[in-house]
């Protein structure tokens, strides 16, 4: 027997033996080759954290990114520090966080509502792919619309406003912020969901656009809550229903659309942040957990809502459904509106 179990040891070849040991050593490879990474994200972070936010300053992404990164430079221990990269509608600062390295110290705080747009829009221009070139780690918050028309308009809720489009086919004029802006985009979705002609009158910003409807020159208007706000409180302006699956506390007298018969009709513009795809795991839920604590303070709720934003919170997996969820709708919205970039 003792010879027997001799044999057996030794009847392996020098080469077999060899291979057996490239293939242990692989396997340990394999189970190891994911522990600097994960390494790294448990001591995470070590240095500052660069915040991008791709519009200039001043504005509410600029002041919500900014809002975020004071209250996540305590949370983490590590100064998170605020780059504006303006230019393209954004383009520009998504696509240098969406060339960084995936380590977690590069971030966008993002217009999501605006990038999705942009993707389906100008898809030729954009150098990135918003549902593949980045790890989505938190929606922040979201802003919502309004339907407002000027007080001239012979309509006091929205099934009338529908009723005098469906008269007066292209006889009323509703304006935007500009051609491919979400006011435009939520203004085409009305049209094709009620089933009316209605005459667009892009602006540069939503600046102007109100002015003119105020004035008359326009009739009507899909706006966001802040910017209307204090035109409807002042009686300038009348408005007709917000776009928000529930009503909006600062004009808790307007019904949404879904409460005024137009089914299922929801816009939002939301923001929140993302990191370069490949960003591990234990990074984005770590800055995912902070930032829920961090949404749930008072004063940062009480900081956002002067943006005109609801303080929101979702999980990196909802984030990515609501990602791909604007993405498919505002898609859609561009395709049968025939909207073209300019």
């Amino acid at each position: 027997m003792t010879g027997i179990r001799r044999h057996a040891r030794t009847r392996v070849s020098a080469p077999r033996r060899q291979l057996i040991r490239c293939a242990l050593a692989g396997a340990m490879l394999a189970g190891t080759a994911a522990l600097p990474g994960l390494a790294a994200a448990a001591d995470y972070p070590t240095k500052p954290i660069r915040l991008v936010v791709p519009y200039p300053p001043g504005g509410a992404t600029d002041v919500i990114g900014r809002t975020l990164a004071q209250h996540l430079s305590t949370a983490l221990g590590q100064q998170v520090v605020v780059d504006n990269r303006a230019g393209a509608a954004g383009n520009i600062g998504a696509e240098l966080v969406a060339k960084s390295p995936a380590d977690g110290y590069t971030l966008l705080m993002g217009a999501l509502t605006s990038h999705a747009i942009n993707a389906a829009l100008y898809k030729n221009r954009v150098s990135y792919d918003i549902e593949k070139s980045f790890a989505p780690v938190a929606i922040v918050g979201t802003v919502p619309l309004v339907f407002v028309v000027n007080p001239s308009v012979k309509a006091n809720s929205l099934p009338q406003l529908i009723a005098l489009a469906k008269t007066t086919p292209g006889a009323i004029t509703f304006a935007s912020a500009g051609n491919g802006s979400p006011q435009h985009l939520a203004g085409e979705m009305f049209k094709r969901m009620a089933g009316v002609d209605m005459l667009h009158v892009p602006y540069k910003g939503s600046g102007p656009a109100m002015t003119d409807l105020i004035g008359g020159q326009v009739l009507s208007m899909v706006e966001t809550v802040p910017a209307a706000q204090s035109y409807v409180k002042g009686g300038k302006i009348r408005a007709l229903a917000v776009t928000t699956s529930e009503r909006v506390a600062a004009l808790p007298d307007v019904p949404t659309a879904n409460e005024a018969g137009l089914k299922d009709f929801e816009v939002n513009s939301m923001f929140g942040i993302v990191a370069p795809a490949g960003t591990p795991a234990p990074v984005v839920d770590r800055l995912n957990a902070e930032l829920k604590k961090i949404l749930a303070e008072p004063d940062v709720k009480a900081s956002l809502l002067k943006q005109g934003a609801i303080a929101t919170w979702t999980t990196p997996a909802q984030t990515q459904a609501r990602i791909q969820s604007e993405l498919a709708k505002w898609t859609a919205v561009i395709r049968e509106a025939g909207v073209k970039p300019e």
